[in-house]
């Protein structure tokens, strides 16, 4: 297809502006985020409220208070959790993935990074993290991902787990969000095509992520679409509630950019 003289220069144009804004945003950033947690760090003593085992393919949901965290766990080896959540108190705030990524301009979540909702809220931070490898780009898996990877097997999928949750909490598939899914090693090459990383992930990796407001949490432990595992064969994941740290003045996900920091004043508002 032959673009215009005109179109090609609007593309320029806008390229050109996101590169601006771009810098503008990341110069108000530390210069490098930290290394991954060490695996084996253990929680404070005491600070675990309840402990959940999500079995392969199932889901799970739970409360988290503003202050509290959750710990997602790969305990018995690789795994892929899908995660979505709402406000405790307006169900129509959600998390929202692309307003994550684009806001802080990129899409590699790790130690350091916030979680938006689609109303410019922090609804969490990622205070720990042993891997850095998660996905905000595809989502879960649905029943025609399973279908394409694993054949006519019915086999259970992030999209209908997130379905019978939303059932269960008194919504329905609108308020569904699309989700991030952590232990996902998936990365775009310099064409844009999505590659999955292997060996970005093993057992004993885990992710802590305090809630920075109140908040209904939902999980899902089904492979991700993009996994090149033959079989579908996922392992149980652990989740733990814990409170978290209360956080310091200068806390990381607090002041690392100057959106994390305009999140937190909407939070406080």
């Amino acid at each position: 297809m032959t673009v215009s003289v005109e179109t090609q220069k609007f593309i320029e144009e806008n390229k050109r502006r996101y590169e601006e804004l771009k810098a503008a945003g990341q110069q108000h950033a530390p210069k490098a985020l930290p290394g991954p947690t060490p695996r084996g760090t253990l929680l404070p003593e005491g600070a675990a409220i309840h402990a959940e085992t999500i079995p392969g393919g199932w889901y799970w949901s739970t409360p988290l208070k503003a202050g509290e965290a959750l710990r997602i766990h790969l305990a018995h080896g690789p795994a892929a959790v899908s995660m979505i959540a709402w406000s405790d108190s307006d169900a129509s705030e959600r998390l929202n993935y692309a307003d994550t990524v684009k806001v802080q301009w990129t899409s590699a979540l790790g130690k350091g990074r916030v979680l938006f909702s689609d109303m410019g809220r922090v609804m969490f931070s990622l205070i720990e993290d042993t891997t850095g490898m998660h996905d905000a780009l595809v989502g879960g898996s649905t029943p025609a991902s399973n279908r394409a990877r694993y054949g006519e097997t019915v086999l259970r999928n992030t999209r209908d787990n997130f379905i019978l949750e939303a059932l269960k909490l008194g919504l329905d598939k609108r308020d569904i969000p699309p989700a991030l899914t952590f232990f996902a090693p998936v990365r775009t090459d310099a064409d844009g095509n999505f590659r999955w990383i292997d060996g970005a992930r093993q057992q004993g990796d885990f992710v802590d992520l305090r809630a920075e407001m109140d908040l209904i949490v939902a999980l899902s432990n089904c492979p991700h679409p993009m996994d090149p595992a033959p079989d579908y064969a996922p392992p149980p994941v652990e989740a733990i509630r814990f409170q978290a740290p209360a956080p310091a003045a200068d806390d990381l996900c607090r002041t690392a950019t100057i959106e994390a920091v305009r999140g937190f004043e909407n939070n406080a508002r």
